[in-house]
């Protein structure tokens, strides 16, 4: 932890003795909490597919209708509606606000109440939407989404962050990733089903909301809040046992003096500490990360997989189907990541990733360009499969790197006066572009045509550049020996030292001996870009002091 005149690294400095067991009670806890992104992927899943469906438009986007009637001229254009898209992307914009909101009520109840409201609003959403008889209803169920997705993704990446034993933090963290991957197929094979019920298939896609919503509600009341939240609100010895409990053991002293450590330095500032300049890698990280996840071109996709695939021609059936597809390959994909991250590290990730997404976009684009023209009502078939194959390229690449990370790494990387207020500004700016790309996406297509896939490679290339450059290793560190990463950084430690320490000479080689058990690697594997010069120091084993 970071503060003034404050040890960095007391809280966190008694990693080695940590005694935790994976236990039958932190895998059940960690899972009912992480199908909290059921709701998130349900909703994503579900929008698009209602969205294409001539029975919804006709009764509440009738202008949508009578578009596509006159899109021959230019079949990129055939969704081009700022209505349709406001709809989609409601949800987004009211979620930015609630991921606000919510940093405040997770500090001071806990993340579980956070997760309990956020259920219920989700599931009082779902019900509006299920039974709108007018636009408005519309409009105001996605306003209850929003609010049940703000709170929920503001809670649930820390809950598990901070329930879960460090050593696979990473894959249990991923959970939430895969519920959201689990939402998003659920809802593309429910709407792939209620396309042959007409005329009212639809409400039964909405409706079917409410059951990860009350998934979340139910079981989040029958959950323990995370230890390090019940000792920041003096609740210590209740704090004590649920860690007990979760690590499987009584010995936990050097774990529980930590966390005791964290909330003790925290009193001493607040999270608008993450604007100071100590705080200034975290807070980049959690401005960019969030903003370069949507602008992977992710969301675009899992929103409007249907309408891309009608406008390429394919009929409406085939198009559901296309989207169930991509639904099951971004599953699978995230299934992969849990047992990988924490065995091969986040930057590598990042960086195969972001290479896999950047040549399936350049290439859809170029296959776009080549076959589909505007005077074209439809693709060829083997081009439309080709364009198939390389979104689930995209995809995969997507859901074993920027999908997971872009939530596990924000969430940990903050110490505990920071995390909350740190989490909320991730969801808000997460949330905030979701509703860019959410209400852009269907103009992009019309006028860039098959050009936005360029338009979002190039951002990829860019993301994956500053992943490999500017963010620390973060596998196997304690959660509350974080702070390190930072003050070790070839970049960043000459932000977050002062002049004296870089210029000192006490055994900078303690340092990185330090650095390289946190991460599992021997010191010589390590690499040069995470390693700590000459004139980096220590003080009595505790990372030194900040002025």
């Amino acid at each position: 932890m970071a503060g003034g005149g404050i040890d960095v690294g007391v809280a966190g400095a008694r990693a080695a003795q940590y005694e935790a067991k994976i236990t039958p009670a932190v895998i059940i806890i960690c899972l009912i909490a992480a199908s909290g992104g059921l709701l998130f992927g349900y909703d994503i899943g579900v929008t698009g597919g209602v969205a294409s469906l001539d029975d919804f438009l006709s009764k509440f986007f009738p202008s949508v209708v009578q578009g596509k009637a006159h899109a021959a001229q230019n079949p990129y254009c055939q969704y081009d509606s700022q209505i349709l898209q406001l709809w989609t992307s409601t949800m987004f914009l009211t979620g930015t606000v609630a991921g606000l909101i919510a940093a405040p009520v997770t500090r001071r109840f806990g993340r579980r109440l956070t997760m309990v409201v956020g259920g219920l609003a989700f599931l009082i959403g779902s019900g509006l939407l299920a039974g709108a008889v007018h636009i408005s209803m519309l409009f105001l169920g996605r306003v209850f989404l929003g609010i049940g997705v703000g709170f929920a993704n503001q809670a649930v990446p820390l809950y598990l962050s901070e329930m879960a034993p460090h050593k696979i933090r990473g894959a249990l963290n991923i959970c939430f990733q895969l519920a959201t991957t689990i939402g998003i197929l659920a809802a593309q094979c429910i709407n792939y089903g209620t396309s042959f019920i007409a005329p009212w298939g639809w409400r039964i896609s909405l409706g079917l909301a409410g059951v990860p919503a009350s998934i979340l509600f139910l079981g989040s009341l029958c959950l323990p809040d995370t230890p390090v939240s019940l000792i920041q609100r003096g609740r210590p010895d209740l704090g004590r046992k649920v860690l007990e409990r979760i690590r499987g053991t009584k010995n936990v002293e050097a774990e529980y003096q930590d966390m005791q450590d964290a909330v003790e330095l925290s009193k001493l500032g607040n999270w608008r500490k993450l604007f100071t300049r100590l705080y200034r890698p975290q807070l980049l990280a959690t401005l960019v990360i969030p903003f370069f996840q949507q602008f992977t071109g992710i969301n675009a996709i899992m929103f409007y997989a249907p309408q891309i695939f009608n406008s390429l021609g394919s009929g409406k059936s085939s198009s559901l189907l296309s989207a169930v597809i991509i639904g099951g390959v971004n599953c699978a994909a995230t299934l992969i990541a849990i047992f990988i991250v924490d065995r091969f590290g986040r930057k590598k990730l990042f960086f195969e990733g972001g290479f896999q997404m950047c040549v399936a976009e350049i290439a859809t684009g170029i296959v776009m360009a080549a076959t589909f023209h505007t005077n074209q009502a439809k693709i060829t078939n083997s081009a439309a499969v080709a364009v198939l194959v390389l979104i689930c390229i995209f995809v995969s690449g997507f859901a074993w790197s920027w999908g997971p990370l872009g939530w596990l790494v924000p969430s940990e990387i903050h110490t505990i006066e920071t995390r909350s207020g740190g989490q909320a500004i991730s969801v808000s700016v997460n949330f905030l572009f979701s509703f860019v790309i959410g209400q852009s996406f269907l103009s992009m297509l019309c006028h860039m045509r098959f050009g936005v896939y360029f338009f979002f490679a190039f951002w990829v290339c860019v993301m994956t550049a500053y992943s490999m450059l500017f963010l620390p290793e973060t596998k196997g560190v304690p959660i509350e020996d974080m702070q390190l990463m930072w003050r070790t950084h070839w970049f960043w430690r000459r932000i977050v030292t002062t002049r004296q320490e870089r210029r000192s000479n006490h055994a900078p080689h303690m340092v990185e001996e330090k650095e390289a058990q946190m991460t599992q690697l021997p010191v010589k594997d390590r690499s040069p870009i995470n390693s700590i010069d000459e004139g980096s120091t220590r003080k009595d084993n505790n990372y030194g002091h900040l002025a």
